[in-house]
This record gives structure tokens, sequence and C-alpha cells, in this order.
């Protein structure tokens, strides 16, 4: 089922806990949780991976989204998006590139695809976010 804008806006927000053993709990707004993984031998999501996944399902979403605005949505059967990056060799940890891969299947042309994906971009928040350079402001319980 291909999504439409719903005017609603959802709860947002995510908290997190590392615990003393090691491990990290996330906690959604709504009461969805992701246990972190801190090794690289673990399986599952390390906050990078979180990152990836961030943009992978808005894009994925916003894609869906562009598909019912350019009258193409009954002919998409699946749309997969797949994230991976390329990390800064500065000293400061950041991810340097994003390479998102576009993959749609039914009965659309390479130009249309093109179309979805370029209005995917435009429309999801998580990648506008990342362009955008937005401000981290934190503050501390006493």
């Amino acid at each position: 089922m291909l999504l439409n804008r719903t005017s609603e806006p959802r709860l947002t927000g995510a908290t997190s806990v590392f615990a003393k053993d090691g491990t990290v709990l996330v906690t959604s707004a709504t009461m969805g949780e992701i246990k972190v993984v801190t090794t690289q031998s673990q399986p599952g999501f390390n906050p990078l991976d979180l990152l990836y996944a961030a943009l992978s399902s808005c894009l994925s979403l916003s894609a869906s989204i562009a598909a019912v605005q350019l009258g193409v949505a009954d002919r998409i059967e699946t749309i997969e998006v797949r994230v991976t990056g390329e990390r800064s060799t500065e000293k400061r940890s950041r991810v340097e590139e994003f390479h998102v891969a576009l993959s749609i299947s039914g009965d659309v042309d390479r130009h249309t695809r093109e179309q979805v994906g370029k209005l995917a971009l435009e429309i999801g928040t998580i990648g506008n976010t990342i362009r955008g350079n937005p401000t981290i402001s934190m503050i501390y319980d006493d």
C-alpha cells in the first residue's frame, strides 16, 4: 500500500539509556524499543545503522508519497532503499557522504523511477535535515 500524507502529527522523539552492563536501549515516544549493539560482532543496529535506517525508511516512505503525487502509485509493487555511507577521515567522527540505492519494482520505466527518487529527496524530512545542518541544543539535569 502506497502512502498519502496525513495532516495529523505523530508523536516523535527517542530516549536512550546506557546501562552499567554496556547495553543501550532506545525507546521511542510511542514506546517502540530498539536494543542498540555496542560491539562489531553483535548482530543488530548500532547508532550508525540507525542513522542509515532513518534515511532509508524516510526515503522509502517519501518515494511512496512521490509516486502518489506523480500518479504512478498503482503501477508500483515495491520500493527498496539501501543506504550506506563513507565516514570522514578527519579527526571529528561523522559521515562524509551517503550512498543511496533506490530500486522500484513494477510497471515503471527508468525516467519514472528517477522522477520518484528526485521528488522523494525533496519530500523526506530526514534527508532535508541532514542537508540542512541543524542545531543541536542540550540541557542538563541537575
